[in-house]
């Protein structure tokens, strides 16, 4: 991993292992669409999709992470690769393939919120098999991320369920549905898979979109107790500018989301779950046993630390994390 400056380091961790997050997924290129012009639609292709950003946040918060996913050995493949090392993720889980870079349309509305399109047919980021899995994870592997659209489509969703099944309990594992009906289809489908998987999860991170897209008719609340209760120790929703929600056993933890002058919001909830993750391992919390003795003060202070971060982002185009002594400057200066 590149060498940081270590005023952009979190505070030492209380153990002295090394640890690393795995984070499992999709990578690809959000094409953002600019105003049109006599010629043409301008256009500017950025590296995307919501576990390459957690990877990528992780890495630019100092904590040690790697990838697992394919990529194509096309142009765009290349570049994504080019990136993950620029923020210091470990390529160690990296597979290539022919197959074509997945290509993700955006357009922001006037408010910033995007519009997304997807051209995925056949794409490098789903081709991940499960018999092409590592036999075995080595020990300084303390958590494992993984969600979006890789958990819907095959063959990666298959090799995704398969691998934290196998993991569960031994490492700490944290899901983000990160719905895309577009591109999953069916999301009565995705949502039996889902909520198969929160048996292995011990953290769950959801939009209140995400929310309402499973569960038209459910209350978001009830939604997130609901999945408590099916195994995780702590599932938290966020709801952009109204702040994040977290449910830890019997307990509500609200918390604000910091005021900004909103870019876009895309990234905004990846950069969310990195921050939350790299929050717990900094503190020596990202383990199964940290996370099941989390406090309430502990969670708060892991949402307002995730939730600056992905303020941060939103004063910036597009899916581009913060380093750890941003977020921290970001939150002195609003103290």
């Amino acid at each position: 991993m590149p060498d940081r400056a270590a005023s952009e380091r979190p505070a030492p961790l209380p153990y002295t292992e090394t640890r690393m997050i795995l984070v499992c997924g999709e990578a690809l290129i959000d094409m953002f669409i600019g105003a049109p012009s006599p010629n043409g639609l301008s256009a500017e292709g950025v590296a995307g999709g919501s576990p390459f950003n957690v990877a990528i946040g992780i890495g630019r918060l100092g904590r040690p992470t790697a990838f697992l996913s394919t990529l194509s050995e096309d142009t765009f493949g290349a570049f994504l690769a080019d990136r993950l090392a620029d923020a210091g993720v470990s390529a160690s889980y990296l597979q290539r393939c022919p197959n074509p870079t997945t290509l993700s349309v955006i357009a922001t509305t006037a408010s910033g919120e995007p519009h997304y399109s997807f051209y995925a047919p056949d794409s490098a980021d789903r081709a991940l098999k499960p018999e092409a899995l590592p036999s075995q994870l080595p020990s300084d592997i303390n958590a494992i991320a993984a969600g979006s659209y890789a958990l819907g489509v095959e063959p990666i969703a298959s090799a995704i369920e398969t691998l934290l099944r196998r993991e569960a309990g031994g490492r700490v594992v944290s899901l983000d549905p990160n719905v895309r009906p577009r591109v999953v289809g069916d999301l009565v489908t995705y949502r039996e898979r889902f909520e198969r998987l929160l048996a292995y999860a011990d953290i769950v991170k959801a939009s209140d979109e995400d929310l309402h897209l499973l569960y038209a008719n459910q209350d978001l609340v009830a939604s997130a107790q609901a999945w408590l209760k099916r195994g995780p120790k702590l599932v938290i929703a966020t709801r952009g500018a109204d702040g994040p929600l977290a449910f830890l056993n019997s307990l509500v933890i609200e918390r604000p989301a910091p005021r900004v002058n909103v870019v876009d919001t895309v990234g905004a909830g990846d950069t969310f779950h990195a921050g939350l993750l790299s929050w717990l391992d900094a503190n020596g919390l990202l383990t199964p046993s940290g996370v099941e003795g989390l406090s309430e003060a502990q969670v708060a202070e892991a949402l307002d630390f995730a939730a600056a971060a992905a303020a941060i982002v939103c004063t910036r185009r597009g899916a581009n994390p913060p380093t750890w002594s941003e977020v921290v400057r970001f939150m002195v200066e609003r103290a």
